[in-house]
């Protein structure tokens, strides 16, 4: 058994599997270290909407019967794993961060969720988010902002902060979230931690509420860009999901090829983005030194052109919003959801539940949906959006074709303060080098780079490479990982929290 110096601060997900494995400690005592650091540290961070201690535990004990009648254990037997509160899980809420789905009750377990269970993953909670989904900094959920666990006065980012937030924490080893612009990598970038958006198709989005069906990805957060690739083993270890019909067979070898040398591959940087308007010094300088970091190991830098990037964001915020529109309109107050009382008319209760039951920033966007699929706005808005996403598409492939990766920022700054960005499009604006691989529908990894010189809040690099190439990505954020975090193994718990619960005893 553990001794009380053993802590999960310090574990990474292999380590605690492993440890179950070998009866070091039990999966019992694992849950119980985590659910007594979200009981200690979440006060302060509030990244969960609910802690499903009974479910942790209920897990946690079959893993240990499995160990003591001798079967084999999966690649996550007693990890602890949150989960974004757009992910159904039975036994638990499903709530969006929206007061429209406050009471939902999940009805059956999401394939990505389930997949994680069928690992051996402990589940511990619903992580807090933008309601549905909305959002960059997780203030737009509709029962509370999540904090950064480097700094409590600042956002986590978002839309899956408080996924990035419980990483961040130590309160999960492991987190999934949910990326439809950037809603990974971002809140990756600035809470500090490993956040990979796969290729779209790649994860299985059945039985998560959807936002941007053409956009949406399912993906882990990790403090090691290792256990980013052991969660995305587990995900796609089931291969081609039924149920879903964008879902894709991958091959389950994230591990394989990790620590492959870099020596000799083509790493793109496009020239225009390392001097966009609104990215800082310090994350600039950040990215430089990831760059020299992979330039040391063999890399060769090259100059690539998207040509087109710039109409990125403009395209997204008319494709995301009409998919907004389109999948938000179910919530009428009639089959499920808020129900506005004592309505005489459908006409009125419907208008009334959804006027009450979305946020301002979920109405803003469905509102923009609306007008963007009228008549006479649609020739002209939507279908040059969709044109605009072709030619962003091609000129990624064309990029693919000088260099095995692209390295750029994540985020333009380091985390913000709450209420810092009031207005919308400059929250907008903060996803500004993500949205485009989205659009191109390609993957994409935010890795931890240490502190910023002026902020002394966590900055990083983006990796984004071809599609289906995301072993690749995580193959060119392990060597920045060996040559960039502290210990060469990965990103430690925000030093405020650490110590805060979480010991094996």
């Amino acid at each position: 058994m553990a001794t009380a110096s053993t802590s999960l601060d310090t574990l990474s997900a292999r380590q605690v599997a492993a440890g179950v494995a070998a009866g070091d400690f039990t999966a019992t005592e694992v849950a119980r270290a985590a659910l007594d650091a979200i009981e200690r540290r979440d006060p302060e961070v509030r990244a969960f909407l609910q802690v499903s201690a009974d479910l942790a535990l209920e897990a946690a004990a079959a893993t240990d019967a499995r160990r003591a009648a001798g079967e084999a254990l999966g690649p996550l037997a007693g990890v602890p794993v949150a989960f974004k509160d757009n992910m159904n899980l039975v036994g638990t809420r499903t709530t969006c961060a929206s007061r429209m789905l406050e009471g939902y009750e999940s009805p059956y377990t999401a394939t990505c969720v389930q997949r994680m269970l069928d690992a051996g993953a402990t589940p511990v909670g619903k992580t807090n988010m933008d309601e549905f989904a909305f959002g960059s900094s997780t203030e737009s959920s509709a029962f509370h902002p999540t904090a950064n666990p480097w700094d409590a006065s600042r956002v986590p980012g978002g839309s899956s902060g408080g996924s990035a937030a419980a990483v961040a924490a130590g309160e999960a080893t492991i987190a999934l979230g949910s990326d439809t612009g950037g809603s990974i990598r971002q809140p990756a970038s600035l809470c500090g931690v490993v956040g990979l958006k796969p290729t779209y198709g790649a994860v299985s989005r059945y039985g998560v509420v959807a936002f941007g069906s053409s956009l949406d990805q399912v993906g882990p957060f990790g403090r090691r860009v290792e256990d980013v690739a052991l969660a995305m083993n587990a995900l796609v270890a089931g291969g081609r999901d039924p149920w879903d019909s964008t879902s894709q067979a991958v091959a389950p070898d994230f591990l394989a090829h990790l620590d492959d040398p870099v020596e000799g591959r083509r790493v793109g940087v496009v020239p225009a983005l390392m001097e966009a308007a609104g990215l800082s010094d310090e994350v600039r300088d950040a990215v430089a030194a990831a760059g020299r970091a992979l330039v040391d190991q063999g890399a060769e830098l090259v100059e690539v052109d998207l040509p087109n990037i710039a109409s990125a964001i403009a395209a997204y915020y008319v494709i995301a919003p009409c998919e907004a529109f389109s999948n938000l309109a179910r919530f009428d107050g009639v089959r499920y959801g808020y129900q506005e009382p004592g309505r005489a008319t459908l006409a009125e209760q419907t208008s009334l539940s959804r006027a009450h039951g979305f946020g301002e920033e979920a109405k803003r966007r469905q509102m923009l949906g609306a007008y963007l699929l009228s008549s006479g706005v649609y020739d002209t808005y939507y279908y040059p959006a969709q044109q605009v996403r072709t030619l962003i598409t091609a000129d990624y492939a064309r990029a693919y074709e000088q260099c095995d990766v692209i390295l750029m920022p994540a985020a333009p700054r380091t985390a913000f303060r709450f209420g810092e960005l009031s207005d919308p499009t400059q929250m907008y604006a903060s996803d500004m080098f993500t949205i485009s691989n989205n659009i191109a529908g390609n993957g994409g990894v935010s890795v931890p780079l240490g502190l910023g010189a002026t902020s002394g809040l966590p900055v990083s690099a983006q990796l984004q490479g071809p599609a289906f190439a995301d072993a690749r990505l995580l193959t060119f954020a392990r060597a920045i990982e060996r040559a960039l975090s502290p210990d060469g193994e990965g990103a430690p718990v925000a030093p405020a929290l650490a110590g805060k619960g979480g010991e094996l005893a």
